[in-house]
């Protein structure tokens, strides 16, 4: 009831004061006046107009004063709150309710509180509020005082404010400290909320402050005994320990054995195989493993681990497992341009060179013979024990057909092949038993003066056998060439034989003394002499 001094009080219905709930008897508002008498003869009377009439022109007097006015908030928004203020609904954002993330706006609907205006938009009469410019100020004193106290080292009780994927923000009673996700806990820590909740009470620990920047690093982890200093004094180098996978890296693994003990196994100490290979090959996140303590530094607090000690060395009596001469299954792990590195069995790698891989084939690179995967027959050759790495063979497995080919290619003797591949040098010729040839382009000319091409069969003639270097040389020209120098001779023995036909006696040359017919006149003249 409210009384203007009129014949009658007049009413206003209570919720145009639910910005001020503590309206009292006596206080004195402003009012508009709707309607004189109604029909029962009442004053008709409204705050909520009358504050509307003078509504902007208190809201830029707030601002510009710096005023403090109140508020009823009305209800959520996207973003935010409405907030009634003199009549006009202002926004209030979610970061200006409170100095702390909110996490439940409901709770604040149909409350009146006290606010600031920070913007007012006087071409589309927006309103921003906050409650939050209220209460900074004072915190920011706070602040100061409580920072002015800090000692390193110190131990204070706080409260879980924020929770990130990199730490964790603690109100200390007015002002924020962090503590990284590293300083949570002597173990490893995929996300914060694995160690705190939100609204926690935790006791922590002083790591360092800046003044200026008001900057409070905190830990908690630092408030435990360190777990190394827990480890077994009687474990040492060599001892077997169990542990879990907690990080994997191409490099190698971290094994967590106790909490906050890790040791890594390196990638090199997970196979006595020698070719490289990633740490995921052998073992994931979240496996439990038996490993071997390689080293153990207590005061660095480091250790590394070995899981291939577990299983004998294959290298210690390669020369009984696998004897020079002896033959077995590889399997190709890769391939090089001079041949094949494979694996007999894990730990044990050998290289077959090119040249060892075919006696008859020409292999330009080891693809062309087998495949990565594949398995393929091996014979040993050679044991290089210091260096982990055995000489392998593919082709000694069959006999050298070359001992053979040497009685069948002989030089002069003439053969079927086929020409292969065309190589700037000359051709490819294949010929039987598998053997391949060679022929340079002045061996490819044909008796119609045409050059030889790829995929003609033709006869060729070897010109050249070497069974050292497995080298065969043909010619398909000098079998036509041959056969032309013998038909030139014989046409010019045939023409000298006509001529000789063809010459008269007298032309016939005279027959000269022979040095017996000599001996044999002299004798005569001695006899004639005696008579005389």
């Amino acid at each position: 009831m409210v009384n203007i001094g009129y014949k009658s009080d007049g009413i206003i219905p209570m919720n145009e004061f639910r910005y001020n709930p503590e309206i009292k008897v006596g206080d004195v508002v402003e009012v508009f006046i709707e309607n004189q008498e109604d029909k029962k003869g009442q004053l008709i009377l409204s705050h909520r107009k009358a504050r509307a009439a003078r509504s902007w022109e208190r809201i830029n007097e707030a601002l510009e004063k710096d005023e403090i006015i109140k508020g009823y908030i009305k209800c959520r928004t996207k973003g935010g709150m409405i907030v009634d203020v003199f009549g006009i609904e202002a926004f209030l954002p979610g970061s200006q309710i409170d100095v702390r993330p909110i996490r439940d706006y409901d709770m604040y609907v149909g409350k009146t509180m006290e606010f600031k205006v920070v913007k007012i938009n006087q071409e589309y009469k927006n309103v921003v509020v906050s409650h939050k410019a209220l209460i900074e100020a004072e915190l920011e004193q706070q602040k100061r005082e409580i920072i002015a106290k800090l000692e390193k080292g110190q131990v204070l009780e706080g409260t879980v404010k924020n929770i990130t994927s990199y730490g964790v923000f603690i109100d200390l009673g007015g002002v924020d400290g962090l503590i990284h996700i590293t300083d949570l806990s002597w173990g490893r820590v995929s996300h914060p909320e694995e160690v705190v909740q939100l609204d926690q009470k935790l006791n922590v620990v002083i790591l360092d402050f800046d003044d200026e920047k008001k900057r409070i690093a905190l830990g908690l982890k630092q408030l435990m005994p360190h777990p190394w200093d827990a480890l077994d004094p009687e474990l040492k180098v060599g001892d077997k320990v169990k542990g879990r996978v907690v990080v994997m890296a191409d490099y190698g693994a971290f094994v967590e054995i106790a909490t906050g003990v890790e040791g890594l196994i390196h990638v090199s100490e997970m196979s006595w195989s020698q070719h490289l290979r990633s740490a995921q090959d052998f073992m994931k996140v979240g496996d439990e493993i038996e490993a071997v303590v390689l080293t153990l530094d207590r005061e660095d607090r480091k250790m590394s681990l070995g899981i291939k000690q577990l299983k004998a060395d294959p290298w210690e009596d390669i020369e009984v497992k696998y004897p020079v001469g002896s033959q077995h299954t590889a399997k190709v792990r890769n391939f090089t341009n001079f041949g094949v590195f494979v694996e007999i069995e894990e730990g044990v790698d050998g290289l077959i060179h090119i040249s060892d891989l075919s006696w008859t084939k020409k292999i330009k690179h080891p693809s062309e013979f087998t495949q990565i995967g594949a398995d393929i027959q091996v014979q040993v050759l050679e044991i290089d024990k210091e260096n982990r790495r055995l000489s392998l063979g593919h082709k000694q497995l069959e006999e050298n057909p070359w001992e053979v080919f040497e009685t069948i290619f002989t030089p002069g003797s003439i053969h079927e092949g086929t020409i292969v591949e065309m190589v700037e040098k000359g051709a490819v010729v294949a010929l039987p038993y598998g053997v391949e040839g060679f022929a340079t382009p002045k061996h490819l000319q044909k008796e119609d003066g045409s050059q030889a091409k790829v995929d003609e069969k033709l006869n060729f003639k070897v010109i050249e056998f070497n069974k050292d270097s497995k080298r065969i040389i043909l010619s398909h020209s000098r079998i036509h060439e041959d056969v032309n120098k013998a038909e030139r001779n014989e046409a010019r023995k045939a023409k000298r034989a006509a001529k000789r036909e063809e010459a008269p006696v007298l032309n016939q040359p005279i027959e000269r003394a022979t040095l017996g017919d000599l001996e044999a006149l002299a004798a005569l003249k001695e006899q004639l002499s005696q008579s005389k």
